[in-house]
Order: structure tokens, then C-alpha cells, then sequence
């Protein structure tokens, strides 16, 4: 998920460059271990023309673009739009699961994805799940059909808060951070979230500290 407006980041947060490397290759280069397609979600053919100048697209399968039939506002570019539309493509080019993630969040690590694939297998939905009941819908699985029946109808209905996409009905899994992905991620960096250049230096200060 790349096609936030990053009012607070002043920049495309997905291009910034962060000791070397812009964000979206430290997930670039964790995704291209696993053996599946990878594709940037993007708000404009104008963002997709910005990444294809800017990075080695040579480990992306593909670009979506925001699907304009529901954006309500395009300047201010709502995370379901993107996940619908993203749901949307996949369903019709007949992948059965997806993997989202949003750019902002570099350093999500190979083993956090590995354990939510493995963890996915008989459920509709595989998504962490913090200790207070605060949950991570951008860094969850999905399957694709379902998702975007529901996307879509929370859309039409005005709803969009990312968390409602789960329905009742579902077959959810929900995975404790505190208590199975920390064991794996003992610092959590796969949640070290970039919402501001101040993030970047709490960042590049957790770093120092661990290295």
C-alpha cells in the first residue's frame, strides 16, 4: 500500500530514503525471499510513474491503481479505497489470498509474514492483534473474494473504517502480538510504523540501540 497522501510526512513516505534505501525496498527485499507476486498499490498512474523512475521494479509483479468509481474525495485518499481496489484486481486475476502491508512500515520482518502465512491456511482472515483488542488490518491476510464483498458493500454504505472489513461471519484468526509475534520479533519492528520525520529518528535511534 503505497498511495497515502503522507500529509504529515511531507513526502512520499514509500520513496524516502532511510540509511540508503527507500522504504519500499527494505520490504521489497524481505517479500522477493517469499516465492509470491508482489504488487504496489498506488492512488495515480502519476505515483506509479514516480516509483518506476525511482526504484528497481525488477521484484514487483505489478501496479493497481485506486479504483475512482468510489473515491469520494480525491484529496484525501482513504486506506479502503486502496484495499478495495486492491481486492478488487486480485479477485478478478483469480488470487485466492492476500498478504497487505503498507509502506510505512520498513522493517516488518521475513519470520512475522512467514508465521502469519503459516497461520492462515483454513481462515478467511489472518490478522495481529494487540493485548488491548486494537488490531492491525494493514498488516493482515485476506482472502481476496471475501474481502472485497465486503469492502465494497462497507464503501456504498459509507463506511470506512479499515477494521469493519472483517465480517461476522468470517473464519478469523486473530494472532497476539505480545504473546506469539514477539517471540519472533522480541523488539516488534514489524510495527514501527513512519507517520512523521520525527518516527524516522525514534527509528534510526531504536536501531543503534539494538545493533
Amino acid at each position: 500500500m503505497i498511495g497515502g497522501k503522507s500529509v504529515r510526512f511531507g513526502s512520499d513516505k514509500g520513496l524516502f530514503k532511510f540509511r540508503g534505501k527507500s522504504l519500499i525496498d527494505y520490504q521489497l527485499e524481505t517479500l522477493s525471499r517469499f516465492k509470491y507476486d508482489i504488487f504496489l498499490v498506488a492512488n495515480s498512474k502519476h505515483q506509479v510513474q514516480d516509483y518506476i523512475d525511482s526504484i528497481d521494479i525488477a521484484k514487483v509483479m505489478g501496479f493497481i491503481i485506486d479504483d475512482d468509481d468510489f473515491v469520494p474525495d480525491r484529496e484525501n485518499r482513504l486506506p479502503l479505497i486502496g484495499l478495495y481496489s486492491a481486492f478488487k484486481e486480485l479477485k478478478n486475476l483469480e488470487y485466492d489470498k492476500a498478504l497487505v502491508l503498507p509502506c510505512d512500515t520498513p522493517l516488518v520482518k521475513y519470520e512475522v509474514i512467514d508465521f502469519l502465512i503459516t497461520q492462515c491456511k483454513k481462515f478467511d482472515c489472518c490478522i495481529p492483534k494487540w493485548k488491548d483488542n486494537l488490531l492491525e488490518p494493514l498488516i493482515a491476510i485476506y482472502t481476496t473474494k471475501t474481502a472485497y464483498e465486503t469492502s465494497l458493500r462497507n464503501i456504498k454504505q459509507n463506511k470506512y473504517k479499515l477494521t469493519e472489513i472483517i465480517s461476522e461471519d468470517w473464519k478469523t484468526n486473530y494472532i497476539s502480538i505480545e504473546q506469539d509475534i514477539k517471540k519472533i520479533d522480541p523488539n516488534l519492528l514489524s510495527f514501527k510504523n513512519i507517520n512523521k520525520l520525527e518516527d524516522i529518528k525514534i527509528l534510526n535511534a531504536i536501531l543503534n540501540k539494538i545493533q
